[in-house]
Parts: C-alpha cells; sequence; structure tokens
C-alpha cells in the first residue's frame, strides 16, 4: 500500500478486468465494475465507499455488456481523514502528467 497523506492523493494504476470473463456473457461489464471496485478498496484499504467516475463508466460499457476491456489505466483520488482513507473517486485516466 503507498503511503497516504492527510487531504487527497492522486494515483495512476492499472486494473485487470481478466476476471470478468470468467461470468456469463450478458453480465461481464456490470462485474467490471465491481472488480473495480473491489480492487480500489483492497489495495488502498478504505474505510468508505468507492465511487466510479463516468468516463470509466462509459469506457467500460463501450463495447457492450458482453466484451469490457481486459486492462483499464484509472486515476485513483483518495480522500485522507485522521489518518484513515474515507473514500475514493476513481475515473479513466486522462494521459496527462501530474506536477
Amino acid at each position: 500500500m503507498p503511503k497516504l497523506q492527510e487531504g487527497e492523493n492522486v494515483f495512476d494504476i492499472v486494473i485487470p478486468l481478466r476476471d470478468a470473463r470468467r461470468v456469463p456473457r450478458k453480465k461481464r461489464a456490470k462485474v467490471a465494475i465491481r472488480i473495480v471496485r473491489e480492487w480500489v478498496s483492497r489495495h488502498f484499504h478504505l474505510t468508505g465507499g468507492v465511487k466510479i467516475g463516468g468516463l470509466l463508466n462509459e469506457y467500460i460499457w463501450s463495447r457492450s455488456i458482453e466484451k469490457p476491456p481486459r486492462k483499464v489505466k484509472v486515476t485513483v483520488k483518495i480522500n485522507v481523514e485522521e489518518g484513515e482513507a474515507v473514500e475514493a473517486l476513481v475515473d479513466l485516466h486522462s494521459g496527462e502528467k501530474k506536477d
């Protein structure tokens, strides 16, 4: 787990979605969204919820419910209060470099 400081922390990560291929074809995109939430929650030890951004949601659903992407590069913004990661916003990586 990366070191989290008070305030907002930003990370660019790649999340594998290959496990979505193990479910029936008509449930794959829905399961891919759930995999993103669980992956971020597990790797950043969140006590609160994980919000999925609109661009990420559209990207996963862009090729219909049957064919979600195999992996996705995302930007995770985590709010930290009193030393605990409270909530996270996950959105599609824009390609811009951080300062």
